[in-house]
C-alpha cells in the first residue's frame, strides 16, 4: 500500500482558523483597513493578458530590493510566508543525517514552526519562555548545539505581540554561524525595528517580510525572504518557478508607492491598540504590552469569552493551546469605528463570563 513518509502519517493536520466569516474577523490579525485605494485601482485595470500569462517574479524581486536597500539577488518574492518557511525548512534541515537537524524556537511562538519541523522529520528543540513570555534569550543560547541547523524567531512575536530587542537577536544569530537563523518580521511596521542590516555581518540570517498586513494583501499572499545572495539563491533553486501569481505582482508595486496609506493605517493601528489595552487596564485584565497589530489578554474562560464575543458579532482568536497562554485570547485591532462597538462588547463579555 502507497504511504507517505512516516513524519507526513503522523502529522497533526494544520486546519484553517477560518471557522466563519459572519462577524467581524478579529482573530486573524488581516488589515480592517484593507488594501490601498491604489492596489483596488489597479486591479480593476488587469487585462486579460495580466491573467492568462505567466508571472515574472524578478520584476517584483527588482522592485522589492530598491525598496528595502538591499541586492536583487539576496531577495526572494514567495507565496505569503508560508512558502517562505517551506523553503527554509526543506532545504536547511535533513532528517536523516548520523546527527539529525533540530530546528530551534521558543514557545508561546507562531504555530507554522513546529507544523513544518514535525513534517520535516527532525527534532524540535521548544524553549519555553518566561512567566512574562518574553523570548528567552539565555535558554536559546544555552539550547544551540552542532544539530542546529535552523533557528525561528518571530519578532514582534505572534501570539504576544512582544518585541526582542536588537543585541538579543544578534547574539542568538552570531552563536549559530552553521545553523539558518530566520527573524520573521512579519509585523515589522508596527515596531519599526529590523534585522535587515546585520545582513552583511551575518552570512546565515535570513529576514522575513509580509504584505498581508499593514498592506492589506492577506488574499493576494505575497511574502519576501531576504539573506545572503548565495543563501538565496540555494532558496531559489527549491522553490516553483512561477509561484507568486501575476495579480499579486500587478499589485506589488501600487501597494510599495503608497507608504502615506501604511503611515495612515499604522498610526490609526497604534491608537486603536493603545485604547484597547486601556480597555484591558479598566477591567483589571492581564494584557502584554503590543508591538504588532493585536494584544494577547488573560481573559480567564477563554472559550467562554470566545462564544460571548461571537454571540455580539465579533470573532477573536482563542490562544489558550499555546504554551504558557492558558486562559487567553488575541484580540486584532481594527479601525477607529469598529473598535467603539469592540470596546463596548469586551465590558459586556466580562461581565457575562464572570457573573
Amino acid at each position: 500500500m502507497l504511504t507517505p513518509r512516516t513524519p507526513i502519517a503522523k502529522l497533526i493536520p494544520y486546519h484553517s482558523p477560518i471557522v466563519s466569516r459572519e462577524g467581524l474577523s478579529l482573530d486573524l490579525n488581516e488589515s480592517m483597513a484593507g488594501c490601498s485605494p491604489r492596489v483596488l485601482a489597479r486591479l480593476r485595470s488587469l487585462t486579460a493578458a495580466d491573467v492568462s500569462l505567466y508571472p515574472q517574479r524578478e520584476a517584483g524581486e527588482r522592485l522589492v530590493a530598491d525598496f528595502l536597500g538591499v541586492s536583487r539577488d539576496q531577495v526572494l518574492l514567495t507565496n505569503g510566508m508560508d512558502e517562505a518557511l517551506f523553503l527554509m525548512f526543506n532545504a536547511y534541515l535533513d532528517p536523516s543525517g548520523l546527527d539529525k537537524s533540530e530546528v530551534l524556537f521558543a514557545d508561546p511562538t507562531f504555530v507554522m514552526y513546529s507544523t513544518l519541523g514535525y513534517a520535516t522529520g527532525v527534532d524540535l528543540v521548544r524553549v519555553s519562555a518566561g512567566e512574562d513570555l518574553s523570548l528567552p534569550v539565555e535558554k536559546m543560547l544555552a539550547h544551540i548545539s552542532p544539530s542546529t541547523r535552523l533557528i525561528a524567531i518571530a519578532n514582534p512575536n505572534n501570539p504576544t505581540g512582544l518585541a526582542a530587542c536588537h543585541s538579543d537577536l544578534l547574539r542568538i544569530v552570531t552563536a549559530a554561524p552553521n545553523s539558518a537563523a530566520l527573524i520573521d518580521e512579519a509585523y515589522f511596521e508596527f515596531c519599526g525595528e529590523t534585522m535587515l542590516g546585520e545582513l552583511a555581518q551575518c552570512p546565515n540570517l535570513f529576514v522575513g517580510r509580509t504584505f498581508s498586513k499593514v498592506y492589506g494583501l492577506a488574499g493576494l499572499r505575497i511574502g519576501v525572504l531576504v539573506g545572503a545572495a548565495e543563501q538565496i539563491e540555494f532558496l531559489r533553486r527549491l522553490c516553483v518557478p512561477f509561484n507568486v501569481n501575476s495579480v499579486a505582482l500587478a499589485c506589488l508595486e501600487e501597494a510599495l508607492n503608497d507608504q502615506e496609506f501604511v503611515r495612515q493605517n499604522v498610526s490609526a493601528m497604534e491608537e486603536g491598540r493603545h485604547a484597547l489595552e486601556h480597555v484591558f487596564e479598566e477591567l483589571g485584565l492581564q494584557f502584554w504590552p503590543s508591538r504588532a497589530s493585536f494584544v494577547l489578554v488573560k481573559v480567564g474562560r477563554a472559550s467562554d469569552f470566545v462564544t460571548s464575543m461571537r454571540q455580539r458579532g465579533i470573532l477573536v482568536r482563542d490562544t489558550s493551546s499555546h504554551p504558557g497562554c492558558g486562559g487567553c485570547v488575541r484580540v486584532t485591532v481594527g479601525t477607529p469605528s469598529q473598535m467603539k462597538r469592540v470596546h463596548i462588547a469586551i465590558r459586556e463579555a466580562i461581565a457575562e463570563i464572570h457573573r
